[in-house]
């Protein structure tokens, strides 16, 4: 059902609209978690690392998708919220034209780049086929990761986040099922769980298009709706491109970070492979529900209701501290038992790895979340060069340091390290930009 976010208090408006996306996120980050399970409990270490490994370059072509969904999101959230249906139709359908010229270009160069990737990221020889198999496979599924992603923005822009939701229970639970029966009744290996993540998401992302496509037809609008508008294109572009730059330079510089902890083995890459697993469920929970709120804000700009903004921001910030709590003190005490489930036998230095990881990073969860919804409310009302100042300042802090403390007697903590440095000085320049919004003057009415 399709929701109105520029009426009512805007706090219920919220919990209702994201609540569904947190679960949503919490299904998807189980595509990465289970392969990571399977890959750990009935493969091997080594298996682990590999997937772990692949995942930091799959977030480079996740970025792109990710990208696209922002662009057509908070366009065709703006154009409904300003009740233009004929225009927000044409925004999506440009959206996907868009979206599949952008995808085969990546898919080639997946193709012919993920090889030198995995050389250049100093891979080490008993990964190095794994990690290649996992990327192979995941590139040919890349169409379904895109149109996934536009079904999804289109839902989030028309106020109905229960619908994606009810498609990502389904594939993600199921995509545990085939795993295991990929790997343990096959015996396929790191093959068996990159296919069976290619065949759900196939599925996941087959009913999400056709219903939006459902959808669209009950929306009755006069005339005739363009399949392309390059005047629309050109809003979701300025969307799209620097949230895209800003998801791949953020992926570029995991990557560099994840060529400094390869030098350091095989079982520190297991152990950052299970932790960052978790610490990416928490991130990635945090990061939609802020997209959430840029459909709330861009709905509300369509509308002409800049007033509602700045509550939707407190709301926003109460929601994401609520449902943070319970993660940051299940990591930072329970940390051991829940990476013991990625890991089969593990070595001490993996265990403690990935233990020293949550407990460096879990208590700045509040910190990045009050960011990541700031720069909800920049992103979706259209301010993307205060949103990508704040975002390139953390990586840049992230990537130097973790290089620099690397090289010290801190070794491989000295890495975990460089995320605080960098979420609580992005954080602070997201806020100060947030506090000059024009949302922020008292003369707004809600």
């Amino acid at each position: 059902m399709n929701q109105d976010l520029t009426v009512g208090k805007p706090e219920v408006v919220l919990w209702k609209f994201c609540l569904p996306l947190f679960g949503s996120i919490l299904f998807q980050q189980m595509y990465n978690i289970a392969d990571s399970l399977v890959a750990g409990k009935f493969i091997g270490e080594n298996a682990l690392a590999a997937v772990g490994n692949s995942y930091e370059i799959t977030l480079i072509f996740l970025a792109f998708a990710f990208g696209c969904n922002m662009g057509c999101s908070v366009t065709v959230s703006q154009l409904f919220g300003a009740k233009e249906y004929a225009r927000m139709k044409s925004a999506a359908a440009t959206a996907c034209i868009f979206s599949a010229a952008l995808c085969a270009v990546l898919m080639l160069a997946g193709i012919l780049g993920c090889e030198w990737l995995l050389r250049t990221i100093r891979t080490p020889k008993e990964v190095f086929a794994d990690s290649q198999l996992y990327l192979d496979i995941y590139v040919w599924g890349l169409p379904f990761v895109f149109f996934y992603n536009i079904a999804t923005g289109i839902f989030s822009a028309l106020g109905d986040s229960k619908t994606p939701f009810y498609f990502l229970a389904v594939s993600s639970t199921a995509n545990i099922a085939v795993d295991i029966w990929f790997v343990k009744g096959f015996g396929m290996g790191v093959g068996g769980v990159a296919w069976a993540t290619f065949l759900c998401q196939g599925v996941s992302c087959a009913l999400a298009v056709f219903a939006v496509w459902r959808r669209f037809q009950k929306i009755f609008v006069q005339g005739k709706v363009a399949l392309f508008d390059w005047g629309l294109l050109q809003k979701i572009v300025a969307v799209a491109v620097p949230s895209m730059l800003q998801q791949s330079f953020v992926s570029v510089g995991n990557i560099v970070i994840q060529g400094v902890i390869n030098g350091f083995g095989a079982s520190v890459m297991a152990g950052y492979s299970a932790a960052v697993k978790m610490n990416n469920l928490v991130i990635t929970s945090f990061t939609t529900l802020a997209n959430g709120i840029s459909n709330y804000a861009a709905q509300n700009i369509g509308a002409g209701k800049m007033g509602r903004i700045r509550t939707g921001f407190f709301a926003g910030i109460r929601l994401v501290w609520i449902l943070g709590l319970p993660l940051f003190l299940l990591y930072f005490f329970a940390g051991k038992p829940l990476l013991q489930l990625f890991l089969e036998n593990p070595t001490a230095v993996a265990l403690e790895t990935g233990m020293m990881f949550l407990r460096i990073l879990s208590p700045f969860y509040f910190v990045v979340s009050a960011k990541l919804v700031a720069d909800g409310i920049l992103r979706g009302t259209g301010r993307m060069a205060q949103f990508m100042a704040a975002t390139f300042t953390d990586l840049v802090l992230r990537v130097l340091l973790a290089v620099v403390f690397a090289g010290t007697s801190l070794k491989a903590t000295g890495i975990w390290c460089a995320w605080p440095v960098g979420w609580t000085v992005a954080t602070a320049m997201s806020l100060c930009f947030f506090a000059r919004g024009p949302w922020c003057k008292r003369t707004q009415g809600n």
